[in-house]
């Protein structure tokens, strides 16, 4: 699928910005960059014009196209969804060569949203990681919620030409969520999950799955919509920023966030030390961080 139209200079240089450690090196005339964010290619052209490419570039393009008010679908007043009793999934780690996947599923009802709003509580990436410390345990001592943590190691042997990024992703926010409500028994009005994906897409994903959460509601920069994924944001970070913490440690090498060039750096110091197999339990080995790594070094 393609998707293709112009954005304006504002736009442009968010998408610079928001792509920045998801862009390739290969250089290519009239083009600002083209960038791989999970399963959607993107390409910024110097006439301001943007195409996303993929299963999912109808979702990837559905965010910008509503920040400019150029959306295909109707506008919707999102507050009955941000005032309810709620449970809400989102993850975290999808965009970094090193550290885990986490994916968190929470309940909030009606009369918790006061307590969270006076934290601050919103999309974790609008958020420092020292307010994420800071906020996420008392987040977890209030409400209800259910983690899932996919080391690398674990994704390296799992995705493969039939099961991407947003597939892992389907099948664990189905698990979090199905377990959250199975076992809490919650009363909620909405489940909702951050659209990385179609509904049909997403239920073709977990087919295969015995136990499948229907019910689904699933929006675009849903984190900023409803408290349930945004609390589920908060405590995903919060522990993807502690298994990070625990694997520089054990390497005894401090890692860096994302997957720039400055991430390869941090690779190839691994390899001299450790070997290039090291890169298969910490690494996501289907980034272009490892092509570029693995290409530098001389064995």
């Amino acid at each position: 699928m393609n998707v293709v139209f112009k954005v304006n200079d504002d736009i442009k240089e968010k998408m610079i910005k928001y792509y920045a450690d998801k862009k390739k090196d290969k250089e290519i005339p009239y083009v600002i960059f083209q960038a791989v964010d999970n399963d959607t290619v993107i390409t910024l052209y110097t006439s301001n014009k943007v195409m996303f490419q993929g299963v999912s570039a109808d979702v990837d393009a559905s965010m910008w196209k509503e920040m400019m008010g150029l959306s295909d679908k109707p506008k919707e007043d999102f507050s009955k969804y941000y005032n309810c009793n709620s449970v809400g999934s989102d993850e975290v780690g999808t965009g970094d060569w090193f550290g885990p996947i986490v994916v968190t599923a929470s309940y909030v009802q009606k009369e918790d949203i006061p307590f969270l709003e006076s934290l601050g509580v919103g999309d974790s990436k609008k958020i420092s990681d020292d307010k994420i410390l800071k906020i996420a345990p008392q987040i977890a001592k209030k409400i209800k919620y259910r983690s899932l943590i996919l080391s690398n190691k674990e994704y390296n042997e799992k995705y493969s030409k039939d099961v991407n990024m947003n597939k892992i992703k389907a099948i664990m926010h189905n698990k979090v969520l199905y377990q959250l409500i199975q076992e809490e028994n919650p009363k909620y009005d909405y489940i909702i999950v951050d659209e990385f994906a179609r509904e049909k897409r997403y239920y073709e994903y977990i087919k295969e799955d015995t136990n499948k959460q229907k019910g689904i509601t699933f929006m675009t920069k849903a984190e900023d919509k409803n408290l349930a994924v945004a609390s589920s944001s908060i405590i995903s970070r919060y522990i993807f920023l502690k298994e990070f913490d625990k694997l520089s440690d054990s390497l005894g090498i401090p890692l860096l966030k994302g997957a720039s060039k400055e991430v390869d750096k941090i690779g190839e110091e691994i390899v001299q030390k450790f070997g290039e197999e090291k890169l298969e339990e910490i690494a996501k080995l289907n980034f272009a961080n490892t092509t570029r790594v693995l290409k530098t070094m001389i064995f």
